[in-house]
């Protein structure tokens, strides 16, 4: 799918959170927002081909949050999925990936996470599925939209590590976000957290601080990332960050003790109430409230 097909929209966490362009920046909105908003949806960490005890159905699951986007009376502009489309890289998991994601009204935008360049074929296959790259086939790519420039990144590799971006890919950032002036928003996507969530559990980036770094100057920055199944939100001056909750199954949250990270199980019908997005009504002052798969 080409940059240009897309118009201008923004975001839900998990099943989500819905993001829109207010006079602050990006700010959080839902998703009866007004007609003429600006928004697009993110949704992450699908999983598709996990058949653990966490959640039995994670097809059912990705399905129940593309019913719910298809549903939204202002459609978005794009839905982009933050990586952790699959839980293997298997053909057969990309296939029944992109059978439930191909039902989006909306274009979709992909990048991969870790889950989804297993072994030598998974690129290959998560390319094949989704092509999304730059001209250099390297993944990352940014693009301008109604004002905003949108980048998004590559920070994973195969197995469960912390996050990195490398040399390459942070000489690009920083030469693309030369160009932009400082009053231009800027919204930054990638799968693993640029920041500090839980280092000790792989749940940073480990030289995500010089891409922050990069963003300082601008007046409002956002960055959404998937990875740990949850929502944390974190604010570095103009910049805020917010991870995003799985449509798979729950993390624990980090510090719990005794817990590790990877797929927790929780009662059967509490799971889709941990599988949820969050509303917010930016009609004047901002208001919010979450939502769940439960409710949706």
């Amino acid at each position: 799918m080409k940059r240009s097909d897309f118009v201008g929209h923004v975001a839900w966490t998990g099943a989500g959170i819905l993001y829109v362009l207010g006079a602050e920046g990006i700010v959080r909105a839902s998703a009866d927002a007004a007609p003429g908003a600006f928004s697009f949806v993110q949704i992450s960490d699908s999983h598709i081909g996990y058949t653990g005890p966490a959640n039995d159905d994670v097809h059912g699951t990705l399905q129940k949050a593309v019913t719910a986007i298809n549903a939204m009376p202002n459609q978005p502009a794009f839905v982009i999925h933050t990586g952790d489309v699959t839980h293997l890289s298997k053909a057969a998991e990309f296939d029944d990936a992109r059978a439930i994601l191909s039902t989006l009204r909306a274009p979709l935008l992909t990048i991969p996470g870790e889950h989804d360049v297993i072994g030598a074929e998974g690129p290959k296959r998560f390319a094949s599925a989704f092509g999304r790259s730059d001209a250099k086939g390297r993944g990352w790519s940014s693009w301008d939209q109604n004002g905003i420039h949108f980048v998004t990144l590559i920070n994973v590799g195969e197995g469960e590590t912390m996050g990195v971006l490398g040399d390459e890919q942070l000489k690009w950032l920083q030469d693309d976000l030369a160009a932009r002036k400082a009053d231009t928003p800027i919204v930054v996507f990638g799968h693993v957290p640029l920041f500090a969530v839980a280092p000790e559990w792989g749940w940073t980036t480990t030289d995500g601080t010089k891409a922050i770094a990069m963003l300082r100057r601008f007046k409002a920055a956002t960055v959404l990332n998937g990875h740990i199944h949850q929502v944390v939100e974190h604010t570095d001056g103009a910049i805020r960050f917010a991870t995003a909750r799985a449509t798979a199954f729950p993390q624990a949250a980090p510090g719990t003790p005794g817990a590790k990270p990877g797929p927790m199980k929780v009662a059967p019908d509490s799971l889709l109430g941990v599988l949820g997005y969050r509303t917010v009504e930016v009609t004047g002052p901002a208001t919010w409230r979450d939502r769940t798969l439960a409710q949706s």
